[in-house]
C-alpha cells in the first residue's frame, strides 16, 4: 500500500497544471539548498579545528551550545517547513488501514530538507572526532541522541502546526535566553550542557531522546488517527459570524468598500494575522545593522537596505500577494461591475497607511542618533513611491492561491517563481542601494539619501501613470489569474 502512496504522489506531481511553475521553483530551491549544503558540510570538517585554534575542548564547546542549536531549529521549522500531506478525503472511502494512511503521511515528513542538512554538519563533524581518537561508541551514541531531538522537533512542528502565534513566542524564547546570556544575567547552557556532555560521555544518557522520539512520534500518530474521520476530524471549522460595519470607510467610496474587506481579511484569518506578525518583526530588523553588532552590518550602504526593510515590512509581507489574498472569490470578484483601479488603489493605500504607521513606531531609533532614524524615513518615502507599485505589478505575474484558514508558510505555500517576478523584485532592495552607494561614493552620505529621497518622490509623481500601466497588466493577466486559482494541486 506505502507503494501505491508513493505512485500516486509521482503522479500528482507531474500531473499538476502547477507542474512547470513548481518544478522552475524547485530548481531554484534547489540551488539554495546546495547553498546551505555546503555550509554545512564546511562547518561539519572545521568546527572541530577552529574550536581546537581557539583553545576549546569541541565536543565539551558544541555541547554547551547544542540547546541553541536545537531551538533555532524548531523555530525555523515553525516558519519554514511545510507539512507535507496528501489528499486524504478520497483514501476514506477505500479499505485502507487508517494507520497506514497516519504512517506514510509522517514518513514523508522524515524525509525533508529540514531534517536532511543536519547530517550535513553532524556527520562530518563526527567522522572529524573519529578521526582525531575519540571513542567511536560515544561518538556513535551522541549523533543518534542528537538527531533524536531534531527529529523530535520535526514531530513538534506537526502538532503545533495548527497553533497560533508560537512562532512569535520561541523566537522571543530564543532572544531572552540569549540576551540573558549575553549580559551574563542567566547562562541556560548550564542548566543543559550536562545532560549533552552526558550523552556522549556515559553509554546510557543518548536512550532518552530516543525514548523521547518514539513517545512524540506515538503522540502525533494517535492524534492524527483519532482525527481521521470526515465528520469531525476532516471538517471544515465554522464559527459563529461576527458583523463589522466600518461605516466611517464608506466616505472613500469604492476604495473604502475594499479597504473594509482587507481589514476584515486580515483580522480574520490566520495566514494574514501571521503574516502581519511577521512584519512587526521587521520593525526590529533594523536592531542588527544599527547596533553595531556585526562589522559586516555596520556600513551606511547596508543601513539604507535596513531602513528599506524597517518600514517596508507590512508592503513586504502582505502586498507581494496581492491579489493572492483574495484568491478563494476573486472568480466572483470578476463577475461584479468592479474597476480594477479602484481595487488596487486600495490595496495601495493599506500598504501606504502601515508604512506610515510602521516608520512612526520606528521612531524609537532615534536612541541610535538622528541619521539612522532618517535613513527609516528614506526608505519609507522610497517604499511608497517605488515599491508599492513594483508589488502590486509583481503580483499580477504571482499567481499563487493563498489557503486563509492555514497559518503554516507565511510566504506562501509556493511562491509562483518566473523571470517577471524576479526581474520585477530587483529595483524593489538593488536600485535604492545602489542609489545610495552613487551618492556617498562621488558627494557624501546625505547627497545619498537625497537620491534614494528623490526616487520615491518621482515614483509618487507618476502614481497614476503607473497604476494605468498596472492596471492594463492586470487585465492580460486576468483568465491566467483565475484559471491559476481554480487549481488545488
Amino acid at each position: 500500500m506505502i507503494q501505491k502512496f508513493l505512485y500516486l504522489e509521482w503522479k500528482a506531481f507531474f500531473r499538476s497544471a502547477s507542474f512547470a511553475t513548481n518544478l522552475a521553483l524547485k530548481i531554484l530551491m534547489g540551488f539554495v539548498a546546495i547553498y546551505f549544503i555546503l555550509i554545512f558540510l564546511a562547518l561539519g570538517v572545521g568546527a572541530f579545528y577552529i574550536l581546537k585554534k581557539m583553545n576549546f575542548d569541541p565536543i565539551v564547546t558544541v555541547n554547551q551550545f547544542m540547546i541553541y542549536y536545537v531551538l533555532m531549529d524548531l523555530i525555523i521549522r515553525l516558519l519554514l517547513q511545510k507539512i507535507p500531506v496528501m489528499n486524504i478525503r478520497p483514501m476514506l472511502i477505500f479499505p485502507i488501514e487508517k494507520s497506514t494512511i497516519v504512517h506514510f503521511s509522517l514518513g514523508k515528513t522524515v524525509l525533508s530538507f529540514f531534517n536532511l542538512v543536519h547530517g550535513f554538519f553532524l556527520i562530518p563533524f563526527c567522522v572529524v572526532l573519529i578521526i582525531e581518537g575519540y571513542d567511536v561508541l560515544s561518538v556513535v551514541l551522541w549523533y543518534t541522541a542528537i538527531f533524536s531531538l531534531l527529529f523530535t522537533n520535526n514531530f513538534l512542528n506537526i502538532l503545533l502546526s495548527n497553533k497560533d502565534n508560537l512562532f512569535a513566542i520561541f523566537l522571543a524564547m530564543a532572544a531572552i535566553l540569549g540576551g540573558l546570556h549575553y549580559y551574563g544575567l542567566f547562562n541556560i547552557t548550564e542548566l543543559t550542557a550536562p545532560f549533552f556532555n552526558a550523552i556522549f560521555n556515559t553509554y546510557w544518557a543518548f536512550a532518552i531522546p530516543v525514548l523521547g522520539l518514539i513517545a512524540i512520534y506515538y503522540v502525533t500518530f494517535q492524534y492524527f488517527k483519532k482525527n481521521l474521520y470526515l465528520d469531525a476530524g476532516l471538517s471544515n471549522k465554522h464559527d459563529v459570524a461576527k458583523t463589522e460595519e466600518l461605516t466611517w470607510l464608506n466616505q472613500f467610496g469604492t476604495i473604502g468598500t475594499f479597504l473594509k474587506n482587507d481589514i476584515k481579511l486580515i483580522k480574520r484569518n490566520k495566514r494574514s494575522k501571521t503574516t502581519v506578525g511577521l512584519s512587526v518583526m521587521f520593525l526590529f530588523y533594523g536592531l542588527l545593522f544599527f547596533t553595531n553588532g556585526i562589522e559586516a552590518y555596520n556600513n551606511p550602504v547596508m543601513h539604507i537596505f535596513a531602513g528599506i526593510f524597517v518600514s517596508g515590512g507590512f508592503l513586504i509581507t502582505f502586498g507581494q500577494f496581492v491579489p493572492s489574498w483574495d484568491s478563494a472569490y476573486y472568480q466572483l470578484m470578476m463577475t461584479q461591475n468592479i474597476p480594477y483601479k479602484g481595487y488596487l488603489s486600495s490595496k495601495w493605500w493599506l500598504m501606504v497607511i502601515a508604512t506610515i504607521v510602521t516608520t512612526t513606531i520606528a521612531s524609537f531609533y532615534l536612541y541610535f542618533g538622528w541619521q539612522v532614524y532618517l535613513t527609516i524615513v528614506v526608505g519609507a518615502i522610497y517604499n511608497i513611491g517605488v515599491n508599492s507599485h513594483l508589488v502590486l505589478l509583481g503580483g499580477a505575474y504571482t499567481k499563487t492561491p493563498i489557503d486563509l484558514s492555514s497559518g503554516k508558510g507565511a510566504f506562501g505555500d509556493k511562491k509562483a517563481f518566473n523571470v517577471k517576478t524576479m526581474l520585477i523584485s530587483i529595483p524593489q532592495l538593488a536600485l535604492p542601494v545602489l542609489l545610495y552607494w552613487l551618492g556617498s561614493k562621488y558627494a557624501n552620505p546625505n547627497v545619498g539619501l537625497a537620491l534614494v529621497t528623490g526616487a520615491g518622490v518621482i515614483g509618487f509623481a507618476f502614481k497614476e501613470k503607473a497604476f494605468s500601466l498596472i492596471e492594463k497588466i492586470y487585465k492580460s493577466e486576468k483568465y491566467a489569474t483565475i484559471a491559476a486559482y481554480k487549481q488545488k494541486g
